[in-house]
């Protein structure tokens, strides 16, 4: 295939975390792996976007990015790091999904985040769009979990919700369809090493 065009096979479940990963850290090391698990994933990709459009401030080099996240996966094959959104040349997660479903018409991709993210969706373009084309799997973070429970999409489609005792359904369910998951916590943030490396430059 095309560099950097993923490989995955008919049929495989394959959940999709988008971000600017400035930089990649374990917090998001710990949450693919718990939703691998938790989700009867196949396997993980994590999209490493050219910008985020919800950010003002720009994030580091793509290729520096993608060095680091790769670095930090250290070659679990359940895990890829992908730029497919610039090969794509999609900047909305409504455009890259749509894209990544014609490209692989029998792979069950499930859309995963944190449940700061549930918490603003709403915001996001297109964000019914993205619920009706794949499932969505929601990783509790802290602080977050009530605000993500009582946000718009979560009331919007509140009887497309899953129980958290049926996570492992998820990527065979038929969109629209999420699930909302509590695991051990991870405090890192990419904010914070970000702030820590201007730091020591200092």
């Amino acid at each position: 295939m095309r560099w950097d065009i993923p490989y995955a096979a008919p049929g495989q479940a394959v959940g999709l975390l988008g971000g600017s990963f400035d930089p990649a850290h374990e917090g998001h090391l710990h949450v693919t792996r718990e939703a691998l698990k938790r989700f009867g994933l196949d396997a993980a990709w994590w999209l490493v976007s050219p910008g985020n459009p919800l950010k003002a401030r720009g994030p580091a080099p793509l290729e520096t990015r993608m060095a680091e996240a790769r670095a930090l996966v250290d070659g679990d094959p359940r895990i890829t790091v992908t730029g497919i959104e610039a090969r794509l040349g999609t900047r909305y997660t409504a455009e890259t999904v749509a894209g990544l479903q014609r490209l692989y018409p029998r792979v069950r991709f499930t859309w995963l985040m944190g449940a700061d993210n549930l918490a603003q969706f709403h915001l996001w373009d297109r964000w019914e769009e993205i619920m009706a084309r794949v499932p969505v799997g929601v990783i509790a973070r802290p602080g977050q979990r009530l605000s993500a429970r009582m946000s718009k999409t979560a009331e919007r489609f509140a009887r497309h919700r899953l129980p958290a005792a049926a996570s492992h359904l998820l990527p065979l369910a038929d969109p629209p369809a999420w699930c909302f998951i509590n695991i051990p916590m991870s405090h890192q943030s990419s904010t914070a090493i970000r702030a820590a490396r201007e730091a020591a430059k200092k």
